[in-house]
C-alpha cells in the first residue's frame, strides 16, 4: 500500500507576517514523522508523533503557545483514532501538559474508558506518569499580550479568530504500509473561552475520524459549527460513497457553510491513498509528503 501523511496547522485569516512560521511548523512536523512511516511505523504512531511536533511549536494554538481562557489559564483538548477498529481516545480541558495527544493515545489503549475531561483527565495523566508542567511553561509572550488586549473587551467574541485573529487547531492523518489509517487532532481552543468549554477537536466524528473502509480526516475551525455536522465523519462518509479525498473534503466544507454557516477546514486521506483538503476561512496551513516528487509540499491554502 502507498504510505501517506498530511498535517494542518489551522484554518483562519493568517496574517502575512505569520505565514512563514506556519508553513515552517507544518513542514517540520511532516519531516519529523515521515521517516517513521518509511521505516514501517503504524499510522497511529505517526499521527501522534506529527501532532506532538505541532503541539511543541509556539506558533500554533496547541500545547505550547495555546490561547488563554477567560480566567487566564490554558486548557487543552485532543483526540486520536484508529481506522482499523474505530478505537479512539480523547481528553478535554486538561492543563499543564505539553502533549495532550499522547494522553489521548494512552487513554485509547486503556481498558477502562475512552474520553476524560478536566480533573479526571488530569488525574489519569498523573497516574500514567505524564510530566505535569508549570503553567508558565506553556505560556508565550504573544498569547499573554493578546489576552491582556482582549480580556476586558466587551465586544470580543470567541469565534473572532476567523477575522484578523489567530485560531490554530492542529492535526494529522496518515496511511501506513499496511493500508491502515489514523487521525489525530489537538487544540488550545478559542481565545478567552469559558473555562471548561469543549470544541470539536476531542469529539469523534467532529474533530477527527478514521475508518479503513472509508478514509480518515482531521478538522480545524469554529468547533461549535463543526460539531453540528460532524465534519470529519461527513467527509469520510462521502469517501465511502466513492468520492475521492479532494471531492469529499470540498463536499463536507460546502455542507458546513450551507447548513450551519460554519467556519472550518479539513484534511483527509481516502482509502485509496488520495489526499484532500478544503476550508472556509481565508487561509489554512498544511503540509504533506508528495510521493511522486519525493518531497514535502507545504503551503498556505488561499
Amino acid at each position: 500500500m502507498p504510505i501517506r501523511l498530511i498535517v494542518h496547522g489551522g484554518a483562519w485569516n493568517i496574517p502575512e507576517d505569520q505565514q512563514e512560521a506556519h508553513v515552517f511548523g507544518v513542514r517540520k512536523a511532516v519531516a519529523a514523522a515521515w521517516p517513521l512511516l518509511q521505516d514501517g511505523a503504524s499510522a497511529l504512531d505517526v499521527v501522534e508523533e506529527a501532532v506532538k511536533h505541532l503541539e511543541a511549536d509556539t506558533t500554533l494554538d496547541a500545547g505550547r503557545g495555546a490561547f488563554l481562557n477567560s480566567q487566564g489559564e490554558i486548557e487543552l483538548d485532543a483526540m486520536i483514532m484508529d481506522g482499523r477498529n474505530l478505537n479512539f481516545g480523547a481528553v478535554a480541558a486538561v492543563q499543564n501538559l505539553l502533549h495532550p495527544v499522547s494522553v489521548a493515545r494512552r487513554l485509547m489503549e486503556s481498558k477502562e474508558f475512552r474520553m476524560l475531561v478536566g480533573r479526571g483527565a488530569q488525574d489519569f495523566a498523573k497516574r500514567e506518569g505524564f510530566t505535569q508542567l508549570d503553567p508558565q511553561a506553556l505560556l508565550t509572550e504573544r498569547e499573554l499580550a493578546f489576552y491582556d488586549k482582549i480580556r476586558e473587551d466587551a465586544s470580543f467574541q470567541s469565534k473572532a479568530p476567523f477575522g484578523p485573529l489567530p485560531g490554530d487547531t492542529v492535526g494529522a492523518v496518515a496511511m501506513d504500509i499496511h493500508g491502515q489509517l489514523a487521525a489525530a487532532t489537538s487544540t488550545g481552543g478559542t481565545p478567552r473561552k469559558w473555562p471548561g468549554r469543549v470544541g470539536d477537536s476531542p469529539i469523534p466524528g467532529a474533530g477527527a475520524y478514521a475508518d479503513n473502509e472509508c478514509g480518515a480526516a482531521s478538522t480545524t475551525g469554529w468547533g461549535e459549527s463543526i460539531i453540528k455536522i460532524l465534519l470529519a465523519k461527513t467527509v469520510t462518509d462521502f469517501e465511502n460513497q466513492g468520492h475521492n479525498a479532494h471531492k469529499a473534503a470540498a463536499m463536507g466544507i460546502a455542507i458546513l457553510a450551507k447548513k450551519v454557516s460554519g467556519l472550518g477546514g479539513v484534511i483527509t486521506i481516502d482509502r485509496r491513498g488520495n489526499y484532500g483538503w478544503a476550508r472556509t476561512p481565508p487561509k489554512m496551513a498544511f503540509a504533506y509528503w508528495d510521493t511522486e516528487r519525493e518531497t514535502i509540499e507545504a503551503a498556505i491554502s488561499v
